[in-house]
């Protein structure tokens, strides 16, 4: 970014018109556009201001945050200022603000818009401040010019960065995008059109993420976004009050392609608004307020620009009914605690064959025994185990429900009331199919066979668009027609033997019908965030290229590698089912998202052998307990080097259950 009047635009006039023979009148075309920039650029200046915000953590997920020195812009004459709440996170001490004329106050934290991600300060001024006037958002428009400043490095200008605005309704209908060049430099500060007027509040934002340092990934790089100050000016006063903002939160749960399937419930989480208002699995969602909507997008985008608290008319299809409601968004949402039944099933049966009655669960309060198949839940036909997962989510701990089931093709009803998932782990386990045979072997002579047999061994994982090397070890058992459970190994840095590593693993890949895959950091040293991508690419080239179990996808880890494990498991819940963590810690500052009923997400956790990071541990795991996660955990000694062989033979028992319901 540069506080220049872009000379290069003089060339660059020169360059396209010359050739065609044009009058140097045509170049004062341009050099008036650029006097018009710098005209909306002095206008808007008053109102940007710099931020000193002094002391805290220095790094957030191995991000810097809080270096340095950010931006602000004035909201309201009495001392507010706005910022964006990424140079906040680290819970500074104190906080500097320097206005356009020099003048420099404290300031402290008022509120923060955290849908929104954003901060408001006051300061006490002498005078009032200056304050901008916002472009209206239905003036907006794609292509126009958009000017992105900041105040950090000098005090007497603003920084300027010009573009255009790429798009208007992103992050779920909550943002701006433009081309503009973003940094943390100039998070806080204004994007203005040319004639001076401030079309919103640069931050980073991310459609995946909601954390503060979401979205600063994509520093200077053509991706930036700014909160329209018009919306801004709207929530202005609950900010003073010292209110804090968050996003409003309907409580439903979908399956299937968002793009192409229609607004479908899944699941109400139990307790939450949806549930409240009488909604259910199976009706679909028609209209948000006056805006229809025919795909979750386009819900997420109607209901992205609404605040807990916001009440809001909601119609659905049932059948040949049409229902409306009007539902009271919620903040946050009572932790969701998965029910349970205390059953295993068969993996190789259709329906639902009982393979496994946990001891002490309400299935054997009940009676229930292995090989008893189950028929209805409260009068609704069992279809498999994947569609009652589903159905009993709709339920939570200690709520009854009615069980049909037949031994020996005798039907039989029972009520049952729902516990909670256990933590512990079976003793033993009978198998989930029938044994196969011994190897996939093919004859010698039988070329053909060979030929089409499925991949197994050591399977190398070729990425074309990544560097990075990633294995997988797939026992000579696996057939197309059997579903493998994954264990996504992350190891610790340093040196690590392929062999060793697979002799470890083989038997238990036989055995429980898993395939071990086995990406690399890219430094021998050290895993780094922003390989979870890479790691994800592994993921789904394996689950594009098996038949894999979807109840049975663990990332484990040990040590930094087990950090990493959290932070992927929690990243990528739409795909893991489980974490096993062994000597690791939850990094800092990593916000664990709330517990989701189609997204189940088991924990195995080891105590750590580093006594000063024990306290802290167990405090996240209690939180996270707190979230209704069910956790296993296991005593470690100290300086095991990881888990003995009976903890491993623990751990894959731990796995071959996380299909319990």
């Amino acid at each position: 970014m540069t506080n220049k009047v872009m000379p290069w635009l003089v060339f660059l006039a020169i360059a396209v018109f010359a050739p065609w023979g044009l009058r140097a009148d045509d170049v004062g075309l341009t050099l008036l556009e650029d006097e018009v920039i710098a005209a909306a650029v002095a206008k808007a200046a008053p109102s940007v201001v710099r931020i000193d915000a002094i002391g805290g953590l220095q790094k957030t997920q191995g991000v810097l945050v809080g270096e340095g020195v950010t931006t602000g812009l004035v909201v309201a004459a009495d001392g507010y200022i706005i910022s964006s709440a990424y140079s906040f996170i680290q819970q500074p001490a104190s906080v500097l603000v320097t206005l356009a004329d020099g003048q420099r106050l404290a300031a402290k934290i008022v509120a923060r818009d955290h849908a929104r991600k954003l901060v408001l300060l006051h300061v006490d001024a002498k005078t009032p401040l200056p304050v901008p006037q916002a472009a209206p958002r239905n003036e907006l428009r794609v292509g126009q010019w958009a000017v992105a400043l900041g105040r950090t490095f000098s005090a007497d200008a603003p920084s300027v960065s010009t573009g255009i605005v790429s798009a208007t309704q992103r992050i779920w209908g909550r943002a701006i995008q433009t081309d503009a060049k973003i940094s943390p430099n100039n998070y806080g500060g204004p994007l203005i059109d040319i004639q001076g007027r401030v079309l919103g509040v640069l931050a980073p934002l991310s459609p995946q993420a909601a954390t503060e340092i979401a979205g600063a990934e994509w520093y200077d790089s053509g991706i930036g976004f700014a909160i329209p100050l018009e919306d801004i000016f709207a929530r202005l006063e609950t900010l003073k009050q010292g209110t804090d903002i968050h996003a409003g939160l309907l409580g439903v749960a979908f399956k299937g392609n968002q793009f192409t399937q229609p607004i479908k419930i899944a699941v109400c989480q139990p307790k939450s608004p949806a549930a409240k208002a009488g909604f259910q699995a199976g009706d679909i969602i028609l209209q948000i307020g006056q805006t229809p909507v025919r795909r979750i997008p386009e819900m997420k985008h109607a209901l992205g620009r609404l605040d807990a608290g916001q009440s809001v008319a909601i119609t659905v299809q049932r059948g040949d009914q049409k229902i409306k409601k009007s539902v009271e968004l919620v903040d946050k949402l009572t932790p969701y605690a998965h029910p349970f039944l205390g059953l295993l099933p068969r993996r190789d049966q259709t329906g639902f064959v009982v393979r496994y009655v946990y001891d002490n669960s309400p299935s054997q309060k009940a009676g229930l025994l292995a090989g008893d198949r189950l028929l209805a839940l409260n009068g609704q036909a069992v279809e498999n185990a994947n569609q009652l997962r589903q159905q009993i989510s709709e339920f939570s701990p200690a709520d009854e429900v009615q069980l049909k089931f037949a031994r020996e093709g005798a039907p039989q009803q029972t009520a049952i009331v729902l516990a909670g998932l256990p933590t512990g782990i079976p003793p033993s386990l009978p198998p989930a199919l029938e044994p196969a045979a011994a190897e996939n072997d093919v004859e010698e002579n039988d070329a053909d066979a060979k030929k089409n047999a499925p991949a197994s061994g050591v399977v190398e994982i070729k990425l074309p668009e990544e560097a990075g090397e990633c294995f997988a070890y797939v026992p000579k058992t696996y057939r197309d027609d059997t579903p493998h459970g994954v264990v996504l190994w992350l190891r610790k840095p340093g040196a690590e033997d392929r062999k060793t590593l697979i002799k470890r693993w083989e038997t238990h890949c036989r055995e429980q019908q898993l395939i071990l895959l086995a990406p690399q950091p890219a430094l021998p040293t050290r895993w780094t965030p922003t390989e979870n991508a890479f790691i994800r690419k592994t993921l789904d080239k394996l689950i594009k290229d098996f038949n894999i179990d979807a109840t049975r996808v663990v990332v484990h880890g040990y040590e930094a590698g087990g950090s990493m494990a959290y932070l992927f498991g929690f990243a990528h819940r739409d795909v893991v089912r489980a974490i096993a963590a062994v000597d690791a810690a939850i990094p800092l500052r990593t916000a664990p998202p709330a517990n989701a009923p189609l997204e189940r997400l088991a924990i195995y956790a080891t105590t750590l052998s580093e006594e000063s990071s024990a306290e802290r541990a167990a405090a996240i795991l209690e939180r996270l307990a707190e979230m209704k996660y069910p956790i296993t955990k296991i005593k470690l000694k100290k300086k095991a080097g990881g888990l003995t062989e009976k903890q491993r033979a623990e751990l894959v028992r731990w796995i071959d259950s996380l299909d319990r319901i």
